[in-house]
């Protein structure tokens, strides 16, 4: 059984509508209410994860898989072991994107803003489950392949050290962006001191305006 998403952050799905404050107008408001039934309704989140030793050359052991980058080394520095994770809203919420876009273009872009809010919501609630079951060991934020300068080809082995597509259904475009569209996968080092947290979202992200998730209006998650 995966997990249960109850709720959407309102405030986070207008953030994906690029909205800058103050009252919601009715119509949008109306359109936000529409959209979170129907993803509340529709999605069935799926997640996985596994956690592996560090070697001291930064591979994660039994799996030829080194994450690089230097923003990435910086994140795991001090942690000994790393946990892959993987999540996913599903097919169901692929098609009701689709199938919304069809029907009203102005919906289908709330429905995406929703849609984002609620994967978000997915990862951070595996998070902190992680977090619980690891304490009293500590946990970094999580780091997704395209973020920083850690390559986004790097995407294809992490999903294939997963298993992404027979575990939770996602699988890999050419150009390494997952479908269905609405899943993350990301890094988490797991370490014996508490970890500084970091700057989250595109402010602090060394690709800027040269993002792949930026250029098709999407998001690696806030990682």
């Amino acid at each position: 059984m995966g997990p249960v998403l109850t709720v959407i952050d309102r405030g986070e799905a207008l953030r994906c509508l690029g909205w800058k404050g103050g009252p919601v107008p009715e119509e949008l408001g109306d359109m936000l209410d529409r959209c979170e039934a129907l993803v509340l309704d529709t999605v069935r989140p799926r997640t996985v994860w596994r956690l592996f030793d560090r070697a001291p050359d930064g591979t994660l052991t039994g799996t030829g898989f080194c994450p690089a980058g230097e923003d990435i080394r910086a994140h795991l520095a001090g942690c000994s072991q790393v946990i892959l994770m993987g999540a996913t809203l599903g097919a169901e919420a692929e098609a009701l994107m689709r199938r919304t876009q069809v029907e009203d273009m102005a919906l289908a872009v709330v429905m995406d803003a929703c849609a984002s809010a609620a994967i978000e919501s997915v990862c951070d609630s595996l998070c902190a489950d992680l977090a619980a079951g690891f304490a009293p060991r500590y946990l970094t934020d999580r780091f997704s392949p395209g973020y920083g300068d850690m390559p986004l080809d790097q995407q294809r082995e992490l999903c294939r050290v997963l298993d992404v597509g027979r575990r939770i259904g996602v699988t890999l475009t050419p150009s390494g962006l997952m479908l269905p569209q609405k899943s993350v996968t990301a890094l988490i080092g797991v370490a014996d001191t508490p970890r500084p947290k970091r700057a989250r979202g595109c402010g602090g992200c060394a690709m800027g305006e040269n993002c792949i998730y930026r250029k098709e209006g999407k998001s690696c998650g806030r990682t």
